[in-house]
């Protein structure tokens, strides 16, 4: 079973999550931690948890998801990962990683399908989607990515936003007006 940590962070108000099973080996994804007392609860828990951490996962690489890039990097001697790679192992369990260009480029999705959890970015929000206004943003391939994590993901998979609260696909199959 995976244990979940958010911490919301920086004035965009960004998740930065860690995540770990019972061999208290641990991912951080998008560590937007910008504040040094931000930093400082993210170092906290991990001491206090007595967690390993292994990866350092990026959903993609716009500012407020890479904030805290340098001080995970200096602390715990990871470098970001994610675009480019098939999947992300740490203690008993694994990461699918699914491309899902459109907010950005190189976007995509942490998928464990043992435990219905999916790691979504700024693709999916609960009840909307990422901004695609930006450079290398795409209206018509992040409706792409949206309908391709229709097709793959079960209704009961947890989604976990790069903002916002956490949702369930059926709910989004139901209530986004984007799927």
């Amino acid at each position: 079973m995976l244990n979940i940590k958010r911490f919301i962070c920086n004035p965009i108000q960004e998740n930065t999550y860690i995540i770990y099973d019972e061999s208290k080996e641990a991912v951080i994804v998008d560590c937007g931690a910008f504040y040094p007392e931000e930093k400082q609860a993210i170092k906290e828990y991990i001491d206090q948890e007595g967690l390993t951490v292994r990866h350092l996962l990026l959903t993609h690489d716009h500012f407020d998801h890479t904030f805290g890039n340098v001080f995970i990097q200096e602390n715990y001697g990871l470098e970001p990962e994610g675009y480019g790679k098939k999947e992300i192992s740490f203690g008993t369990h694994r990461f699918e990683v699914i491309p899902t260009p459109g907010h950005n480029p190189d976007a995509v999705v942490f998928y464990c399908k043992e435990e219905k959890l999916a790691l979504t970015g700024d693709t999916l929000f609960k009840g909307s989607i990422g901004r695609t206004d930006m450079e290398g943003g795409s209206y018509d391939d992040i409706l792409k990515s949206l309908q391709y994590l229709k097709e793959i993901l079960p209704d009961d998979t947890q989604l976990l936003p790069g903002h916002g609260d956490h949702t369930f696909m059926d709910d989004e199959k139901r209530t986004n007006p984007y799927l």
